[in-house]
């Protein structure tokens, strides 16, 4: 059985002082357990610290982004191996604000997933479509061309390093959410995507997250659908009290 996994992306939120006293709260409020995983991944100048405070706890810390390449002159990017010399060996690719803002493409992201697989990182890998493309149909095209055009290309054993989250932009920030059985729908998807062209072990083995507006209030519901392994958490992961609540939802549903 595959086991939850809740992640916090605190996107380009909080100040230090804040950032630290969220990861207090959690330290000593989250109890571990063997039915679910939990890391945030706070913004870039807050690793470090926040790693440090987490040594002696099962809280996970992943970087938001990185680099496909080791070092260079590339201003204002961070490479896999100087996270690694921090401590975090975990990283967020695909976010749809990435590819929105940042005009990230499936053959960029591509590099940056064989550069982390390279590295021994476990990566996050972000899917979702926006409302026209769901209005229009289009959505499962969508999300197969995200998924294939970044991932495809993975050895089978890569597949150990990758879980993916379904993000649906139209619910990212929104406060509106795709209902239970449409995330459970598109999850289903995404797997027998994953099994025809990994075979079934690899599919079934494989976290599917999914992200966009999930609460205390919904996430139960939403964990609840078989193919529904955990959430990627926006907003809700920057206060201690929803994201704990998130994360014992994903234990009941464990």
């Amino acid at each position: 059985m595959r086991k939850k996994l809740v992640a916090g992306n605190w996107k380009m939120n909080l100040s230090f002082r804040e950032a630290l006293d969220l990861t207090a709260k959690l330290r000593s409020e989250f109890h571990p357990s063997d039915k679910v995983d939990v890391a945030i991944a706070p913004s870039f100048p807050y690793l470090y610290p926040i790693v440090k405070m987490l040594e002696d706890n099962e809280i996970n810390v992943l970087a938001q982004n990185m680099h496909w390449a080791d070092f260079g002159a590339y201003t204002g990017e961070v490479s896999a191996p100087m996270l690694r010399s921090v401590g975090v060996n975990s990283v967020i690719l695909g976010h749809s604000e990435r590819r929105l803002y940042f005009h990230e493409t499936p053959e960029i992201l591509q590099k940056k997933v064989n550069r982390a697989i390279l590295e021994d990182f476990h990566v996050i890998f972000c899917i979702g479509e926006k409302w026209e493309d769901r209005k229009a149909g289009k959505h499962i095209e969508v999300i197969q061309n995200q998924i294939a055009g970044s991932l495809f290309k993975l050895e089978l054993q890569d597949w150990n390093l990758i879980t993916l989250a379904y993000e649906p932009v139209w619910a990212i920030g929104t406060g509106q959410t795709a209902s239970p059985e449409q995330a459970q729908e598109m999850h289903s998807f995404i797997r027998r995507l994953i099994k025809n062209k990994y075979g079934s072990e690899t599919a079934n083995q494989v976290r599917i997250l999914y992200g966009g507006s999930v609460k205390p209030g919904n996430a139960a519901e939403l964990f609840a659908q078989p193919d529904i392994d955990g959430g990627l958490i926006g907003g809700a992961s920057l206060k201690a009290n929803d994201f704990l609540a998130i994360i014992q939802a994903a234990k009941e549903a464990g």
